[in-house]
């Protein structure tokens, strides 16, 4: 017996969100990090060295590795990619940029993908609201759009969507094709044919990043709800559906058996309790402001998926946030496994629009306003600060902890920046005055305040954030102490050859790329080889161990640097002696 919906919505309070505003969102939160900036340290210059690699064909495309050490994820789209976005980008284009291109886009099919796979779940019958005795009840395909505005509203303003969102690596990916994956059981349905393509390229394309036992679990998990779903098709559908979807686990397990890219990652459980405090607290801060709403969904909604009779468009997600949040307790990168929950947290949030009280509603816009107001208040402060001098405190606390920064005014962004604030108040004052029965207005601040928060420090503070998280500057003070010791020796500046030890992946690519050194490790180039590089770098922590790869006889220490804006991160330079 199908259980009452609690959703009462009229038809008034599904006004259409105007397209123009819904792009302008996506594009507000998409585009800053694209441009003007370098590749930043972490995973997005580890998977650079990769790209970059594979793009000078220095690595085999199919084993990728580079300076003998393969990627930590077994990843191989996300490194094809970037590296064929390198390879046809025009000459002028710098690589780093070129590298961003396929991610961003990434990132929009993300948006798309929930988009409307959160409309064909709201499609769904038991999504539907409670029809009125005299006619006025929201119409299906107005309310399903509703629901979908709410949920990319949801998804954009989801803390944890930041910055993994915007960085150029293989987490991206999974989080795109498990968007793809999501849409496709969501509209199967309805679209047969579409749903099955997107299943299809959602399902390998998780299996060429990374993540072949998630797209197996998920094809098998899908299709085992599609049998139990008695509600949207007959019981001869849901079998066929789930006998196509358990046919292509199988085929991305032969796939992934081929490539051989099956690894055990997953630890045992964590049976310390500040380990479990810290997940929660990172599930919570990650998840913000969905999962409260989630909550709330789970609650008003609960007899649709505590009964044998459950909808689809609760269970459904339900099934990727379960899947993917038990991962992320058993991986070590549990924050970038909790980043591919949030379409799905969005989904559940956005299915909280319909039955908020009005109160709830208002606690969330002035919580909002105060919050993202907050933060953009503190961001012009720093900015001003850092042009001007005044106030004088947080002047001196970026030059304490970014030494060497020099500030710069750039009037593009100075302008972008002014117009996003403007915008901000602008959307303020109209979320207040008009359009206050529309169900997705309770979504707007939060994800209006996301996006100006973002953009302003991708805007006004992106010298400084490119200083501190790009290994350019470092690599520049290092090749200005190079040349300070050529010139003491009389020697001719020259491209060289660059000894490492202890250095990383990324670290090796910066001074490769930003430095343009042909960079060799010490641990794996023999003794004899090493003759022709006149420099040796090496990770001041294992200096003591230094003598194991090199005669240190051959070498003068010439001084230990330390990246400007990380004292945990510094190396020691040698020069070779003359004979």
């Amino acid at each position: 017996m199908t259980q009452p919906t609690p959703a009462i919505v009229p038809q008034s309070a599904v006004r259409r969100l105007p397209r123009i505003a819904l792009w302008l969102f996506c594009a507000a939160y998409v585009l800053p990090g694209l441009f003007g900036r370098e590749p930043w340290k972490g995973n997005e210059f580890t998977a650079f060295g990769h790209m970059l690699a594979l793009a000078e064909g220095a690595s085999d495309w199919f084993n990728p590795s580079v300076w003998g050490q393969t990627p930590e994820l077994d990843a191989l789209l996300p490194y094809w990619l970037g590296a064929w976005a390198i390879q046809m980008a025009p000459s002028w284009l710098s690589a780093g940029f070129a590298a961003r291109i396929p991610f961003a886009l990434l990132l929009g099919l993300t948006l798309t993908s929930t988009w409307h796979g959160v409309y064909y779940l709201a499609l769904s019958p038991q999504a539907q609201p409670v029809p009125f005795a005299f006619g006025g009840e929201a119409k299906p395909k107005d309310y399903a759009r509703t629901i979908a505005d709410g949920a990319v509203l949801a998804l954009i303003a989801c803390l944890g969507l930041t910055l993994l969102s915007h960085e150029a690596s293989p987490i991206l990916t999974q989080l795109a094709f498990v968007s793809c994956a999501f849409y496709g059981v969501a509209a199967l349905p309805y679209h047969p044919r579409y749903s099955l393509s997107a299943l299809s390229i959602g399902l390998l394309g998780l299996c060429l990043s990374g993540a072949p036992s998630l797209a197996v679990l998920m094809a098998i998990g899908s299709g085992f709800l599609c049998v139990l779903d008695r509600e949207s098709t007959s019981p001869q559908t849901g079998r066929q559906h789930a006998l196509w979807l358990l046919a292509m686990g199988l085929c991305v397990a032969g796939v992934a058996t081929a490539l051989e890219v099956w690894h055990w990652r997953l630890l045992p459980l964590h049976n310390d309790w500040q380990a479990w405090r810290n997940l929660l607290r990172l599930l919570a801060w990650f998840t913000w402001p969905a999962w409260p709403l989630a909550i709330w969904t789970l609650w008003r909604w609960r007899r649709q998926w505590t009964s044998l009779h459950w909808s689809r468009h609760l269970v459904l997600p339900m099934w990727f946030i379960a899947l993917t949040v038990s991962t992320a307790m058993l991986t070590q990168s549990s924050d970038q496994t909790l980043l591919l929950a949030l379409p799905a947290f969005a989904t559940l949030a956005a299915f909280a629009l319909p039955t908020l009280r009005r109160s709830v509603a208002a606690l969330i816009d002035w919580f909002t306003l105060l919050f993202f107001s907050g933060c953009a208040f503190i961001i012009w402060v720093i900015w001003i600060a850092m042009q001007t001098g005044w106030p004088a405190q947080p002047a001196a606390n970026v030059a304490r902890l970014f030494p060497g920064f020099e500030p710069s005014f750039g009037w593009v962004a100075f302008i972008v920046a002014l117009g996003a604030t403007a915008v901000w108040v602008w959307l303020v004052m109209w979320r207040t005055a008009k359009h206050r029965h529309a169900l997705w207005k309770s979504l707007v601040l939060p994800a209006g305040g996301a996006a100006l928060c973002w953009l302003l420090l991708l805007t006004l503070w992106l010298p400084l954030l490119d200083y501190a998280r790009s290994y350019k500057p470092w690599v520049q003070q290092i090749q200005g102490v190079m040349a300070k010791q050529e010139a003491r020796e009389a020697r001719e500046a020259r491209d060289v050859c660059l000894l490492s030890y202890g250095l990383d992946v990324g670290q090796m690519t910066a001074f490769h790329y930003h430095g343009g050194f042909d960079v060799k490790p010490a641990e794996i180039t023999p003794i004899a080889q090493q003759s022709t590089c006149p420099w040796l770098l090496v990770d001041n922590d294992l200096r003591p161990d230094l003598g194991n790869v090199v005669r240190l006889n051959e070498w003068t220490r010439v001084r230990t640097i330390r990246r400007p804006s990380d004292n945990n991160e510094d190396v020691t330079l040698y020069h070779r002696r003359q004979p």
